[in-house]
């Protein structure tokens, strides 16, 4: 056995020989493949398929597609096949579910991208619950089927085969081996023209050739509903290109093939890549605005490229050419055309400097572009171009119906990187792994030989070098409290229980630590200024919770000293004949609280709503907030370490958690502004935030650690269907963190909740409050009873 597998004895001896062999055989290359976070998640899940009882079989085949499809795909696509099987348990045998294993580093092959992935392992999924015998020879036709079908194309013969043959099981088997005329034919007319996957690296190489930089290409799924298809888009750093092109071809007219309409898609995406910004106003311009101005953007994007390339003038030039020629001929050349085929006419002539259309409005957009042509590098004079075309066609009472007045050629995306700013989830996500992977750390002499800019950010770095040690300025203050910026968390990673396979997912939901708004602190000092007679009665239940000292206990066999009393009358009961009472020691102890806790607040959407307190109306946000201020202010006094923190997520990639209070931090103006600053928004995907909670937890050393959790309904999400599924999901997190010691215990706001809060937080562990507007005065006087 390998000097490395030493330490997983007993794992391997669990497996078993044949699995045990197979493991240790891929040993090296998954441990160098996934991270050791990772690798450990992927050992659990060997184990625990192992005792699913299903066969070695589909553990072994388990074992040797990771290694592909982390390979080509990263390790999260691991786990996702894994769910995904896992949910087809109860659809399909072992033999069938070991071929969807088998077959998988196939698809990651051909598909090339994670999401694309994910769908396929959906639409397996929904063959298993619509037509399960259909598995079996599908997966073994799958190599062929992907190497001549987008996945959009593989869906729609797959439907047709299932809607055709419901119920002839024999015809069912036939169509899915590829065995039947019908079954050709209908491959036949899905298959495409060129396939991404196949064209993906020509086209990097294309790109590099031309800016001598690397640009990222990943393909996107589409229908191909309509003559132009699915269109490009950028998103952050990706160019998103359809998984497929057809030669694009118009009667009578010179046909253009589908790897060239790849060339010229790409090459329009990095020309925006290289040359266009982010346009702050235009994301507040009307559709059409912004159609007009992606107009002209497209075009001077083109001729700034078409300049440093003339090579790219035919390629682009004979496209619009065909798209212009595809039109109906009144379109083509009538004075009254749809807005669509117009901007298709004015970007022929904004690319094509021979164009001859007489169109009123192409004949101004072509000269006032040659107008601008000074001032091609200024991408303000797009924008003005843009609204000035607009104003013209608002002028003339042509109807804009933003769905369908589109550029129509198959090589133009959609424009939306000119003003959509990246999700800030999805962004504060990739800005933590990049910052990740460019961090290095180097000496003080390294620093000052070799820094070139002095005030570079992390957000424009190629590369961030930190320093092992501080460095400081000439007044004693270090460079770092003078210049620099927080860091920023690195996501957390979490698995989620799976109820109906009763397995883990391992990895299952992203949690990211966000920084909390700040508030007005002087918000929170009014709610104790408000609340002035609850807090004076909490104080005198707060002085009974004070440490006392030493303790003198009494009646203890093994005691440090003996109790004469006690003695005296054990000595008597002996003279008269009875049993002595044993117990004749005192114990001297020192009485003290050793408690951490973490106050952990719902933020989700439906802490918005509004209650009746009195005269006024509040929001349970606010109620909260008023709850977690008296208990800050009662826990200060106490001593107990105590944090206050608040959670929301929107689907399991997007699970955001605010630390309002940590357990070091004082209880001061900053604490009080951060409380201020709460903010009820999205979804409520308890577990993870639980989980999180407990990690916090197991890192503080004291004996008693409790989690109270302040929620208004139930765990739910916007990706999950199932309402009990989070419920369970839950409910074993408390479980798990009970057997680490640490107590939860939950206060709910959801006069619904004795359908559920009991089976998850087990009985005397919650506390329903029907009376909202009761919280500020409920929730320390509970902490307070229950930590007596």
């Amino acid at each position: 056995m390998n000097p490395a597998t030493e330490e997983y004895q007993a794992l391997f001896e669990d497996l078993g020989e044949p699995i045990a062999e197979v493991l240790e055989t891929h040993w090296i290359e998954l441990s160098r493949l996934f991270s050791p976070m990772g690798f450990k998640a992927f050992l659990e899940s060997v184990s625990n398929l192992k005792a699913l009882g299903r066969g070695d079989e589909l553990v072994i085949s388990f074992i040797e597609s990771a290694g592909p499809v982390t390979r080509s795909i990263g390790e999260t696509a691991v786990f996702e096949l894994l769910s995904s099987v896992i949910k087809m348990f109860s659809k399909a045998s072992a033999e069938v579910l070991a071929m969807v294993f088998k077959s998988a580093p196939v698809a990651v092959s051909r598909l090339g991208e994670a999401e694309l992935f994910v769908a396929y392992l959906s639409l397996l999924d929904y063959i298993a619950a619509k037509a399960p015998r259909a598995l079996r020879p599908l997966l073994g036709q799958i190599e062929q089927l992907l190497g001549v079908l987008t996945l959009g194309g593989l869906r729609r013969w797959i439907t047709w085969g299932i809607q055709a043959h419901r119920t002839d099981f024999a015809a069912q088997e036939a169509y899915f081996s590829l065995a039947t005329p019908e079954s050709r034919a209908v491959l036949q007319r899905e298959r495409r023209g060129v396939l991404f996957v196949d064209v993906q690296r020509r086209l990097v190489m294309y790109l590099r050739a031309l800016w001598g930089r690397d640009f990222f290409l990943r393909p996107t799924s589409g229908d191909f509903e309509s003559r132009a298809g699915y269109r490009p888009f950028i998103d952050e750093l990706f160019i998103n290109l359809p998984d497929a092109y057809d030669d694009y071809a118009v009667e009578g007219e010179q046909t253009v093939d589908g790897l060239t309409v790849y060339r010229a898609a790409a090459a329009h995406a990095a020309a925006h890549q290289i040359y266009s910004r982010l346009d702050s106003d235009a994301k507040n311009a009307s559709p059409l605005d912004r159609a007009t101005i992606g107009l002209f953007e497209d075009a001077r994007v083109e001729k700034l490229a078409m300049a440093d390339f003339p090579g790219l003038v035919p390629l682009w030039r004979n496209l619009n050419q065909l798209t212009v020629a595809a039109l109906p001929a009144d379109a083509r050349t009538g004075e009254n055309p749809t807005l669509g085929a117009l901007f298709d006419r004015i970007a022929l002539a904004l690319c094509d400097e021979n164009s001859s259309d007489t169109h009123p409005l192409v004949e101004w957009s072509r000269e006032a572009f040659k107008a601008a042509l000074d001032r091609l590098e200024d991408q303000e004079m797009a924008r003005e171009l843009g609204i000035a075309l607009a104003e013209k066609i608002q002028q003339q009472n042509l109807v804009f119906q933003s769905r369908t007045d589109i550029p129509s050629s198959p090589y133009r995306d959609d424009n939306t990187y000119l003003w959509q700013t990246p999700e800030t989830g999805k962004s504060n996500a990739h800005t933590a792994a990049s910052i990740q992977e460019k961090r290095k750390y180097v000496s003080v002499m390294q620093m000052l030989h070799a820094l070139d800019v002095e005030y570079a950010t992390a957000e424009s770095a190629d590369e961030i070098w930190v320093l092992a040690t501080e460095l400081f300025d000439d007044d004693g203050t270090t460079f770092n409290e003078l210049y620099g910026t927080p860091p920023t968390a690195s996501p957390r990673y979490y698995p989620e229980w799976d109820y109906q396979s009763q397995l883990e997912r391992p990895l299952w939901t992203t949690l990211m630590e966000k920084k909390p708004k700040l508030g007005d602190p002087a918000v929170v000092d009014n709610i104790l200024f408000e609340h002035a007679p609850m807090v004076r009665r909490l104080k005198y239940l707060i002085e009974g919770l004070q440490p006392q000292g030493v303790v003198r206990q009494k009646k203890i066999e093994d005691g440090d000293e003996v109790d004469l009393n006690a003695a005296i009358g054990a000595m008597i009961d002996i003279r008269m004949n009875r049993q002595p009472d044993p117990r004749i020691g005192i114990r001297r102890r020192i009485h003290v609280r050793d408690l951490s806790v973490i106050l952990l607040i719902d933020l989700s959407e439906s802490t918005n709503d509004l209650v009746q307190t009195g005269e006024e109306e509040k929001t349970v946000l606010d109620m909260a907030r008023e709850a977690a201020a008296l208990l800050g202010d009662a826990l200060n006094r106490i001593g107990d370490p105590y944090a206050i923190h608040g959670f929301d997520s929107n689907g399991r990639s997007d699970v955001e958690y605010f630390r309002f209070k940590d357990f070091d931090d004082a209880f001061d103006d900053l604490a009080k502004a951060r409380l201020a600053g709460m903010t009820g928004q999205l979804s409520t995907r308890m577990g993870t935030a639980l989980r999180h909670a407990g990690h916090l937890l197991d890192s503080r050393p004291s004996q008693k650690k409790l989690i109270l959790l302040l929620t208004d309904g139930e765990p739910s999400d916007n990706d999950v269907r199932d309402p009990q599924y989070l419920r369970q999901d839950t409910k074993r997190v408390v479980e798990e963190l009970g057997k680490r010691g640490i107590n939860t215990f939950c206060v709910t706001l959801d006069p619904r909740a004795d359908d559920y809060v009991e089976r998850i937080f087990g009985p005397k562990h919650y506390m329903i409050l029907d009376h909202v507007a009761r919280l500020p005065e409920k929730l320390p006087a509970l902490y307070l009873s229950m930590t007596r």
